[in-house]
C-alpha cells in the first residue's frame, strides 16, 4: 500500500489542531470547539441521524448531546491516534482517524467506550486548519 506523502509540518500542525479542538470539546467549550469548523462545516457521529451544519448548528448538537450528563460528574476525553492524511485534488486533506472516547467518573476507573473512526475533510490555509466536514463512526454499530 502507497500513501500519499503530506509534509512533516502540515502533519505537526493537524495534529496540533486536533489536540487543541479536542480539549475544547472535552472542556465542554462547545463555542471553541465550533469554531474549528468552517462557516458551512458539518459535524455528524453516528448514531445521529442528520448532520449539524455551521458552528451555531454544532454548538446547539453538541449541547442537546450532553444533556444525557446533566447532574452526572462524568469526565470524557477525546483520544485521536493513526492520523492518515490523504491530499485532495482541491487542495483539502482527507484525514481518517482512530478515536477512543474515556470515561471516568470520580473514584471509578476509566472506561473506553466508544472505539471510532472519525472521517474529516480538512482544510488547511494560512489562518490554519479548519474542519469542513466530520462523520464519526462507531466500531460496535459496524
Amino acid at each position: 500500500m502507497t500513501a500519499t506523502a503530506v509534509r512533516t509540518d502540515v502533519y505537526a500542525q493537524v495534529q496540533h489542531f486536533y489536540a487543541h479542538q479536542m480539549q475544547a470539546l472535552d472542556g465542554g467549550r462547545f463555542s471553541d470547539y465550533a469554531a474549528t469548523f468552517t462557516e458551512d462545516g458539518s459535524f455528524q457521529h453516528s448514531p445521529a441521524a442528520e448532520p449539524a451544519v455551521g458552528p451555531a448548528g454544532i454548538v446547539a448538537e453538541l449541547v442537546e448531546f450532553h444533556k444525557r450528563y446533566d447532574g452526572d460528574p462524568v469526565q470524557r476525553r477525546h483520544w485521536f491516534n493513526h492520523i492518515a492524511l490523504e491530499p485532495q485534488a482541491d487542495g483539502s486533506l482527507r484525514s481518517t482517524v482512530y478515536a477512543l472516547v474515556v470515561t471516568v467518573r470520580p473514584g471509578g476507573k476509566p472506561e473506553i467506550a466508544p472505539s471510532c473512526v472519525v472521517h474529516d475533510v480538512l482544510v488547511v490555509t494560512e489562518d490554519g486548519v479548519r474542519t469542513r466536514s466530520r462523520l464519526v463512526t462507531h466500531d460496535q454499530l459496524a
